[in-house]
């Protein structure tokens, strides 16, 4: 089996975590949380990210809501999808983040002070995204963005 690495987008209003990981062993690991805005610098560390780690893709969590619907929070994921498919011509994958940044939260509940738990979350909230749409046989079956 040929391991291709894909990065992972928890997408904020004001900060993006992102992770890495790879479709052979399914291990994802948070990378950094870089700030939504400007937008431009934010798609641009998105691509050196990618260029660093050879990503093959990038799989952005979308929050659905518990019963299944989509908010407002949905549409900008969406949009965040479109935008980076656009500017890194790579493949693009939608994957339901439900309970990643819960997920998060309780991993580092007790580990550190509010502020680096702050700055921790956004990208372990990716990395348990990323890590649920390898084990999920990701590219594959995940939903692609319309931009190519």
């Amino acid at each position: 089996m040929r391991m291709s690495s894909w990065l992972g987008i928890d997408h904020g209003a004001k900060r993006i975590g992102v992770a890495v990981g790879d479709t052979a062993s399914k291990i994802a690991t948070p990378l950094e949380v870089i700030p939504a805005a400007p937008q431009e610098q934010a798609l641009r560390r998105i691509g050196e990210l990618a260029r660093q780690y050879r990503g093959e893709g990038i799989v952005v969590g979308l929050p659905v809501n518990m019963d299944g619907s989509e908010g407002p929070q949905a549409a900008a994921a969406r949009q965040m999808a479109e935008q980076v498919a656009a500017a890194l011509h790579l493949p693009v994958r939608l994957f339901d983040e439900r309970l990643s940044s819960f997920a998060a939260d309780q991993a580092l509940a007790g580990h550190l002070t509010r502020g680096k738990k702050k700055a921790r979350q956004d990208a372990l909230a990716a990395a348990t995204m990323l890590g649920d749409f390898l084990a999920a046989q990701g590219p594959p079956t995940a939903q692609e963005t319309s931009e190519k």
